[in-house]
């Protein structure tokens, strides 16, 4: 007996049975599917992270065009190209092909600095996107190692920029690498090695620009191609984050499917960065190369300095004094021989990787701390305001003045020509800075987080000020109040402040020394806090008629166990 089958489903345009061709071999309907359920929350700070990764799409399409035309020798040629000034000189052919790029392609200068904004754009939304994850809490469980895997990105845009960044062999390009290989050398015992490893020979050697090419169009980008694409993969896995309201809890997510509401979004706000960076290009040079000439080891350009996600290393360097004053006037010297034939350069090693060093070691690891700080093993989805954590917030910002200490000492030559002031001066401030400013951060930020908690809780238990001033009968003048509607008290009330966790004995009834000190970190990170409004105070706060002030309860909220 003959069964019947069912018939197949067929499409009724081209286009759809091209598809299902495509699905019957590859079954990528399931996954699209399940992906475009996804549920992502609205809010403006989530833009940083999209504007980096469009800004990546387009370095990957403008460094294609690029690529076609740019030709990374370092043997000599003399130029005899559209730019009439340096007609005649020597110089590699990598420059050649720049200035060929930039005079003679059409629309070679306009991708040029296409590249460049993007390039820049790239790694200021990357470092804006981590300050805000960093801010929030969004690093805790269970997004610890997609914390890192944002860090390491942070670094391969760096790579990638500064490798780009001297590709076109000009002068100020060149002095760059001259600081990279003077940083080199000072690795005792290897640094030599690997500088001539590195270039070829001796400085500048004949080999560079090809390897910063290799690294700049295909291990850096592949490398950055796969850390992005294992970021989203744990964005979808673990869900996304979402600033706390009402509704919103760790269990769930309020937003837009990625399907169609937040893909249609996605891709209009694609072409609005791909705007601004044309526009940008189009309108702001940058990196004029044919201004600098060909690279040549006997000048130093004045007035220069690097992109700025390079500047801080180059600014911890001005930083760093050669020599250090006694009273007697004997000068102590950074330069120390070692085995009696290799030289230890200090005031060059030490500021070229120590601060790099506690920058990123603090920020590899600092989820870790926290949650060994707070012994908090639960996994969070909803943000934390800034203000509510204090401690948090002040070591980002101590962080963060830490960075731009360095910045800005990378033009301590501007900033001494253009506000009239002594070189010296600028440097010793800066240096004083480097050491103070962190410490001011912390303490006037976390003064300032603690300020905005109190201001909330007077806001969510009185209200907000009308600047209404009424006499009662009796003679009393008081300010009338607006109450709150529900959903702005419950962003003044709805947070945990977790309290100072006290030392705990282990399994075997012993507070050892690691606990100890855990205990202490998390005094010093808890013990200055505002509880919020509890439901008690929220009631008796709103039956009183006259606002009078309302005494907070010792007892605090603490982290449900």
């Amino acid at each position: 007996m003959s069964g019947t089958t069912a018939p197949t489903y067929q499409p009724p345009t081209k286009v759809g049975r091209i598809a299902d061709f495509v699905d019957q071999r590859t079954g990528t309907s399931s996954v699209l599917r399940e992906f475009g359920r996804k549920v992502f929350p609205d809010h403006w700070s989530f833009m940083f992270g999209e504007v980096a990764l469009y800004s990546f799409v387009i370095l990957l399409m403008s460094g294609t065009f690029l690529t076609f035309f740019f030709d990374p020798s370092m043997a000599e040629t003399h130029y005899d190209g559209a730019y009439v000034p340096l007609r005649g000189m020597e110089m590699s052919v990598a420059y050649q092909s720049s200035l060929h790029i930039s005079f003679e392609v059409r629309g070679g200068l306009f991708m040029r600095q296409v590249h460049h904004w993007a390039a820049l754009l790239f790694v200021a939304a990357m470092s804006v996107h981590m300050l805000r994850v960093f801010f929030t809490g969004a690093f805790r469980k269970p997004r610890e190692m997609n914390w890192v895997i944002g860090g390491v990105l942070l670094i391969l845009g760096m790579a990638a920029g500064f490798t780009g960044y001297s590709l076109p062999d000009d002068l100020l390009s060149g002095n760059g690498l001259r600081i990279i290989d003077g940083v080199i050398k000072s690795i005792p015992i290897i640094g030599t090695w690997i500088s001539m490893f590195l270039f070829g020979g001796e400085f500048p050697g004949n080999a560079i620009i090809g390897r910063l090419y290799v690294l700049h169009i295909l291990l850096v980008p592949a490398m950055i191609l796969l850390f992005v694409a294992l970021h989203l993969v744990f964005v979808v896995v673990h869900k996304h984050t979402q600033y706390p309201g009402p509704g919103r809890n760790d269990g769930n997510v309020v937003g837009y499917p990625l399907g169609p509401v937040y893909a249609a979004k996605a891709g209009g706000f694609f072409f609005i960065v791909f705007g601004i960076i044309a526009a940008m290009a189009a309108f702001f040079t940058i990196n004029p190369i044919w201004n600098y000439g060909p690279y040549d080891p006997s000048p130093v350009s004045a007035g220069t300095q690097p992109d700025w996600y390079i500047g801080w290393v180059d600014g911890a360097l001005r930083l760093m004094p050669g020599v250090l004053g006694s009273l007697d006037g004997y000068r102590q010297h950074f330069e120390f021989v070692i085995f009696g034939q290799q030289t230890l350069t200090l005031n060059v090693l030490l500021p070229a990787l120590v601060p790099a060093g506690i920058v990123f070691t603090v920020l590899f690891t600092y989820p870790w701390i926290e949650r060994w700080i707070t012994k908090d093993e639960r996994e969070h989805h909803v943000l934390d305001r800034p203000r509510n954590a204090p401690t948090r917030t002040a070591i980002g910002m101590a962080g963060f003045t830490f960075y731009c200490v360095m910045w800005a000492a990378a033009a301590s030559d501007l900033i001494a020509t253009h506000f009239h002031v002594a070189l010296n001066d600028v440097t010793y401030w800066l240096r004083a800075l480097f050491f103070v400013g962190p410490i001011i951060a912390f303490v006037v930020t976390k003064r300032i987080a603690l300020a905005l908690q109190r201001k909330d809780r007077e806001i969510a238990l009185h209200g907000r000020e009308t600047g209404r001033i009424v006499r009662l009968p009796h003679g009393e003048f008081i300010e009338v109040h607006a109450p709150l509607d529900e959903y702005k008290r419950y962003r003044l009330v709805g947070f945990e402040s977790p309290a100072v966790l006290a030392a705990q004995p282990n399994a075997k009834g012993v507070v050892d020394r690691k606990e100890r000190r855990r205990a202490k970190l998390s005094q010093w990170f808890f013990e200055d806090r505002v509880a919020p409004a509890t439901p008690a105070e929220l009631e008796a706060a709103h039956a009183h008629g006259h606002h009078e002030a309302i005494e907070a309860h010792d007892e605090a909220k603490s982290l449900g166990r």
